[in-house]
């Protein structure tokens, strides 16, 4: 008679890793879930943008965990002063050129929405009131575009 190996663990303890991979998958989506609450107001702010734009002729896609909405018709400069906005978890770029270009800063400022939440907003045009006081320039000296520009 041949001996089989036995499939899976057996004994005390048995299972006990895949109890704690459960566990930890688990609290990984409780803090996703948490993230996307936590950021919601900004992102149904951009919802509703997302939806006007796309009425307008735009094209949405969902990548790397936000909804990304262009529209050929707007171009940065004197009638869009960016080339793309972060919203909670919708990014708004002027085309999909842009939005390819800028995708990692802009998942950057997704990553501070779900950090600060609905404080983002009010704390980003603070940090950049601060910089303007200071002489310095309220965009490019602000603390989270720095970082933003750091991490991409």
């Amino acid at each position: 008679m041949i001996a089989r190996r036995p499939r899976g663990p057996s004994g005390p303890g048995a299972g006990r890793g895949l109890r704690r991979r459960g566990a930890a998958r688990a609290a990984f989506l409780l803090a996703r879930a948490w993230a996307f609450f936590w950021a919601s107001p900004w992102t149904f702010l951009g919802l509703v943008v997302a939806l006007l734009m796309r009425a307008a002729g735009g094209h949405l896609r969902w990548t790397q965990g936000a909804l990304e909405v262009s529209v050929r018709r707007f171009r940065p400069g004197r009638r869009c002063p960016f080339a793309a906005l972060t919203l909670g978890h919708v990014v708004i770029g002027v085309d999909r050129a842009a939005l390819a270009r800028l995708r990692r800063h802009e998942r950057v400022h997704v990553r501070q929405y779900e950090r600060w939440g609905p404080l983002f907003v009010p704390l980003y045009l603070l940090a950049s009131a601060w910089a303007w006081c200071r002489g310095r320039h309220p965009y490019l000296d602000n603390p989270f575009e720095i970082a933003a520009r750091r991490d991409e």
